[in-house]
């Protein structure tokens, strides 16, 4: 619910930058439909303004003095629970900083682009608006089934799936046979698909590629993140990259991923955005999934997971022509359920599942 009587949306802009405070001031006072209510310039005074105020969305730096913006969102979370929205810097550690925070409550980040570039501006800029509004309509908390996730590894073992998974599919999935996997994601995304993957047992038989909206600084440690959280072999995938038993690739961001046949592997391809200008999304899922869907005669398993939008609707289009199946997560668990939604809407998801349920119905295929 929005808390002005207006019907605008309240933003808080917490940032130690006066610059990017500004900028970002600038960008969404021309929306008339978004009213600033306040900007801090340290974390102290962003949890102070977030109990005062009362906004409806917060965005908020990393790196501040006083009280760094991930050390604030776990108070603010515990004090006056708010939509935060990160603004991370295209760097390895902006993108570690950037996962830490959604694990602690955030709902989506923001990459902060300060060179002259006209156009990284633009980007900015209309990222900056979409994901604000993106986040009012987005669900608010966390079901019990993503709750685990937060919680940091402390052994240097990998992590084993849990035993009281069951071994029949479900429903329309019951006797499907695969040969792979593909799954697509955006807002909402990084938290699902951690919950996701860190289902499956290292020694599950079918490759998984995974496709979600990220820069190309996000997707090699958020990689390596699932890789450590993870039973299965999880990394950054690159042109000419094989899929196999035990192996779950990400795609790069940056650039779209396809897939293709060659002799009897299934191979990624990588390819600029300039080669596919129709595709908005990036990487795209449709791209990666239509690709797949192609490549293995539809023997395969899609998944479309939480996000703004419609991206993988097409590809899963595609895999149900081909007699692939399909799973879409559920309204109730999704962040934004605007990805799934369109697959349920479309009728081409086979099953509609709860996220806490979706990683041991795939690692069932195995049985």
């Amino acid at each position: 619910m929005l808390g002005s009587s207006s019907g605008k949306t309240r933003v808080l802009i917490v940032d130690d930058s006066s610059f990017m405070r500004m900028a970002i001031r600038s960008v969404l006072s021309k929306d008339p439909m978004i009213d600033i209510v306040g900007t801090a310039a340290d974390g102290v005074e962003g949890v102070e303004k977030a109990i005062a105020l009362k906004p409806d969305v917060i965005t908020m730096d990393v790196e501040m003095p006083k009280l760094d913006g991930i050390s604030a969102l776990r108070q603010i979370m515990a004090k006056a629970p708010t939509k935060v929205l990160m603004v991370s810097t295209l760097t390895n550690e902006g993108a570690k900083s950037t996962f830490e925070a959604l694990d602690a409550g955030a709902i989506d980040y923001i990459p902060k682009n300060v060179t002259d570039s006209t156009e990284a501006q633009n980007i900015f800029r209309e990222e900056l608006l979409r994901k604000v509004k993106d986040a009012v309509r987005s669900r608010f908390g966390r079901s019990s089934a993503a709750s685990v996730i937060s919680a940091p590894s402390v052994s240097p073992v990998r992590p084993t799936l849990p035993t009281a998974a069951p071994t029949r599919l479900s429903g329309k999935l019951a006797g499907k046979k695969i040969g792979y996997v593909g799954i697509g994601a955006s807002t909402g995304g990084p938290v699902a698909l951690q919950e996701v993957l860190s289902r499956i047992p290292v020694n599950f038989p079918y490759g998984i590629i995974v496709g979600i909206h990220m820069p190309r600084a996000f997707t090699g440690p958020y990689a390596d993140r699932l890789n450590a959280k993870c039973s299965m072999t999880i990394r950054e995938a690159v042109d000419g990259d094989i899929l196999k038993p035990g192996l779950a690739l990400i795609a790069p961001g940056g650039m779209h991923t396809t897939l293709v046949k060659q002799g009897t592997n299934i191979v990624v391809r990588t390819v600029p955005t300039t080669a596919h200008p129709q595709y908005v999304y990036i990487p795209s899922v449709d791209l990666m999934l239509s690709t797949m869907a192609e490549a293995t005669g539809g023997a395969m398993l899609g998944v479309i997971l939480t996000g703004m939008g419609n991206d993988g609707f097409k590809g899963m289009q595609l895999l149900k022509q081909k007699g692939g199946v399909t799973i879409a997560q559920d309204e109730a668990t999704s962040t934004i359920y605007g990805m799934p939604k369109a697959c349920v809407d479309g009728g081409v998801a086979d099953e509609v599942l709860p996220l806490g349920q979706i990683g041991f119905e795939i690692s069932k295929f195995a049985g």
